[in-house]
């Protein structure tokens, strides 16, 4: 007979497998013992994410909606003993939720504060519409993914700052990634993440964006941020090689699947308006060819091929490097 800590695992679970892409890229790959885990980690964020972003909700609404959502968690973290009923607005598996994230936190000892970076990320995109400059950026994913990376590492029984930078370096670089895909969508929302500055310095016009055309300068602007992307996921790739098991596979095939969303935003002239670009079935035949091939690279090929933050190397090149 099922128990309700099982049940509530199973919630979460059925949440991760039915939304569209935001599950890590293969997880079935994640180690069994690890699964329902991560299931209730990303139930908590998927939540969260859609009270800041999805529906017609006031901004009052969307803070109060995170406000009880932070509450949930403080309640959680302390105590097995399920929370209040679903409040207007919440999931209908909100007890459910935070019944088996409160198992988890305990059973695997997360840090608390991972989880209150990712709600105060998710409070930011309430208020914040646009960022000055890279940092700004930056920092918002330092919150809003780089969490993520550094709870699977300790749901695995990781706890190593070396570790934690490679991890940090995809997580961004995944968080970036997602932001040139859906340039329009979050320009629809009211929301451009690509920073005034990378847009003022090719001379890019929202106004284009406004209707539907995407013009040579913003081609150029998302090429420079995509330049910058790829210097992230090449710094945290270390990573892929550096943890045992399964894991390591659900690794690289995360890493090669943001590196080949890349690929596609690039191949296409940046052009991210016309089309979103993103993963399919199509390309598991590719990826399952990836993970069956992968090498690490030795020291002299990884000098050769990284690049220093901020640095890119020349298209013709990066072209080749970048797993097709």
């Amino acid at each position: 007979m099922v128990n309700e800590l099982d049940a509530a695992y199973a919630s979460c679970e059925h949440a991760a497998r039915s939304h569209y892409e935001n599950f890590p890229v293969a997880s079935l790959l994640v180690p069994a013992s690890m699964r329902r885990h991560v299931a209730a980690l990303y139930a908590f964020a998927r939540a969260a994410d859609d009270f800041a972003d999805e529906g017609a909700r006031s901004p009052q609404e969307r803070q109060r909606l995170l406000d009880g959502w932070s509450a949930r968690l403080d309640g959680a973290a302390g105590a097995p003993a399920a929370g209040p009923a679903p409040r207007p607005g919440e999931p209908s598996n909100a007890v459910e939720i935070f019944l088996a994230l409160g198992a988890t936190i305990r059973d695997k000892r997360l840090p608390v504060a991972l989880f209150e970076d990712l709600l105060s990320a998710f409070g930011q995109d309430v208020v914040v519409t646009r960022y000055r400059r890279w940092d700004d950026v930056l920092d918002y994913s330092r919150r809003s993914a780089n969490p993520v990376g550094r709870l699977v590492l300790r749901i695995a029984g990781y706890d190593d700052p070396r570790l934690d930078g490679w991890s940090d370096a995809i997580c961004s670089a995944l968080q970036l990634t997602n932001f040139w895909q859906d340039l329009k969508v979050d320009f629809d929302r009211g929301r451009i993440y690509l920073p005034a500055d990378e847009i003022q310095q090719h001379g890019a016009d929202e106004r284009d964006l406004a209707t539907g055309r995407l013009t040579r300068a913003w081609s150029m602007a998302l090429g420079s941020a995509v330049e910058r992307t790829r210097t992230l996921f090449l710094a945290g790739r270390p990573l892929c090689g550096a943890v045992a098991g399964r894991l390591k596979y659900e690794l690289r095939a995360t890493w090669l699947g943001g590196m080949r969303v890349l690929s596609r935003i690039e191949r296409a002239d940046f052009d991210v308006v016309a089309r979103r670009p993103r993963l399919g079935a199509t390309d598991l035949p590719w990826l399952a060819w990836k993970l069956a091939t992968w090498a690490e690279p030795t020291p002299r090929r990884a000098r050769a091929r990284d690049t220093a933050p901020g640095e890119a190397e020349p298209h013709a090149r990066r072209s080749r490097a970048e797993p097709r």
